[in-house]
């Protein structure tokens, strides 16, 4: 949950904006803005949208205070008009759109926000904000879970982020299929399961490898992690069985050629009566490397700077945009932005995901001003998040993280196959505007 206003992780134009607005007097005018990307990451066949949660959570603390609207005066961003119209800003519009942890393409409207220009305009940065880096986080994670298989991933990359922005992550993370972090700040927010044991300074704090193991195990018990690379490798795991016996729960690789070091460490955990110990891999993986280990015996993949800088791609690339505002006659009009390469498809939209007889999703259908006609085996994808500026909070906290995780793991079963599939390609389903106007 947020601990401070949200009203200032924006942009200083969309206040001014805001202020000019106000002075021709179209600030308040019905407006709907749509966000959505244009294009998927290259060579991604789906995206998966996530900040949702954080983004209602935030809308609750989106005021302006003394303080804030303070340094609005001291700065001059604004004028007096303009200050007066924040001391009582509150969102009282409505928001829909795709669920939290949703598979998205293209265009797909995964958020729509019908307000007041005002209202919709002081909240785009903190939307894009929140939706570009929790969705990027997502979709890698949606990726490295699909190489992972059966086994589980493990979030674990707090130290190479902002600290904000760790705790994203580790909430992105699990909606898209891990199984815990190492996050505290997480774990306490959002209920979501943390673990850890020890790093390798631990082990150089002792007198020696084995002065560490005992300490560890003596600590946390024998079902314990022990990190058995800080020396030699082989060492390390007959140290660590002679401490801890058959009982051990887990050893740590975190270096070398994974793939062959964790066939032979499972052949000599075998010859030393510790068959049910288990194998965890950390080292800079990404879901190629995770997809390179499917051979070997490994048993749990924990993963940090790959994940949280979007393996490869750090933002979603969304956008916000106008796409429809009530004109002096009070009729609403699609507007739309043309520029080249930047182009937006104006109207209100209403998102459906056609699937067959099996359940498996064919194509997305978007249709502007009205829902597309669907079958009833079909699914519309339009949630409604706010309405009249109530936030629904069974979206928000614990309770929609888990929501979020159920929903993608829903969407994932409804893809082809060929999703799961890490080889470039076009989007894995296929997506068409259905304009009735």
């Amino acid at each position: 949950m947020w601990q401070q206003p949200t009203s200032l992780f924006t942009d200083h134009y969309e206040l001014t904006m805001l202020q000019a607005s106000l002075h021709s007097g179209a600030a308040h005018r019905p407006s709907v803005f749509e966000a959505f990307a244009r294009r998927l990451p290259e060579g991604r066949r789906y995206g998966v949208l996530a900040g949702t949660g954080r983004i209602l959570e935030g809308i609750k603390e989106f005021r302006f205070g003394d303080e804030q609207l303070r340094f609005l005066a001291d700065t001059k961003v604004v004028d007096a008009t303009t200050l007066k119209y924040l001391e009582n800003f509150s969102f009282s519009g409505n928001i829909h759109g795709y669920a939290e942890g949703e598979i998205y393409f293209p265009y797909s409207p995964v958020m729509i926000v019908e307000s007041t220009f005002a209202e919709a305009c002081v909240l785009e940065t903190f939307v894009l904000s929140a939706l570009n880096h929790d969705s990027a986080i997502a979709s890698a994670a949606s990726r490295m879970i699909a190489s992972a298989g059966s086994r589980p991933c493990i979030e674990m990359g707090s130290r190479r982020t902002h600290e904000e922005s760790a705790v994203a992550a580790a909430r992105a993370a699990i909606i898209a299929g891990f199984d815990s972090t190492s996050n505290l700040e997480a774990g306490h927010r959002y209920g979501i399961k943390t673990v850890g044991t020890a790093a390798h300074s631990f082990t150089l704090l002792h007198d020696s490898e084995r002065a560490a193991f005992e300490a560890q195990v003596a600590s946390m018990g024998v079902g314990t992690a022990l990190l058995v690379d800080t020396y030699d490798v082989e060492a390390g795991v007959r140290t660590a069985v002679d401490v801890a016996g058959p009982g051990l729960g887990a050893v740590r690789l975190d270096s070398g050629d994974l793939v062959e070091q964790a066939r032979w460490v499972r052949t000599l955990l075998d010859d030393l009566g510790n068959e049910n110990t288990r194998i965890m891999v950390t080292s800079d993986l990404d879901e190629y490397a995770i997809a390179a280990l499917q051979s070997a015996p490994v048993d749990a993949y924990g993963v940090g700077t790959s994940l949280v800088t979007g393996s490869g791609h750090p933002t979603a690339s969304m956008v916000y945009k106008l796409v429809s505002r009530q004109n002096d006659a009070g009729e609403y009009v699609d507007v739309a932005k043309a520029a080249k390469n930047k182009v937006s498809v104006g109207g209100r939209k209403f998102a459906v995901r056609l699937l067959n007889e099996r359940g498996r999703a064919t194509e997305e259908l978007i249709g502007v001003g009205e829902a597309p006609a669907s079958d009833a085996n079909d699914r519309a994808l339009l949630t409604q998040f706010v309405s009249n500026g109530d936030v629904d909070e069974a979206f928000t906290g614990a309770a929609g993280v888990r929501r979020a995780a159920q929903r993608h793991r829903d969407s994932i079963l409804e893809m082809p196959g060929s999703s799961r599939r890490l080889q470039r390609g076009e989007p894995v389903i296929g997506t068409r505007f259905i304009d009735e106007n």
